[in-house]
């Protein structure tokens, strides 16, 4: 596997107004709406992506239901990698397992066209590997 690039970075979030007062008013990043379900914004100088994720929208990518299983570390962040196309994703991923890990979402293309597989590390995080066509040099 080779990571092109850490994709972006987004804090789990368990009150997107809350949160949004930190990030988006304290600190000044500019979002792209900050009143929607998803802050996010592509303009920060050495970071190709930067948003709040909720907790339930997490729970509901990786496991198809709006509360984090309890018998799971709740993430505080997700990290993403990306790599060179949709297909490395999924070499990726079988990579991942050969070596033991756990996907908590196996290779897929999500309906904004980024491919993304999942995983949680040791510490809670949720890993992305990813091709995000719109980040692409």
């Amino acid at each position: 596997m080779r990571i092109s690039f850490a994709a972006g970075f987004a804090p789990v979030v368990e009150s997107l107004e809350d949160s949004n007062a930190l990030y988006g008013n304290a600190l000044g990043i500019p979002f792209n709406d900050p009143e929607s379900d998803h802050p996010m914004t592509l303009e920060m100088d050495g970071l190709k992506y930067f948003g709040l994720w909720t907790l339930k929208d997490c729970a509901m990518s990786c496991f198809g239901v709006e509360e984090w299983p309890a018998d799971r570390i709740k993430p505080q962040g997700c990290m993403e990698f990306d790599v060179e196309s949709p297909e490395a994703v999924t070499t990726a991923a079988d990579e991942l397992t050969a070596k033991g890990y756990e996907l908590l979402v196996a290779p897929r293309t999500e309906p904004w066209g980024q491919t993304v597989a999942r995983l949680q590390t040791p510490e809670g995080l949720l890993l992305g590997i990813t091709f995000t066509p719109w980040l692409q040099p």
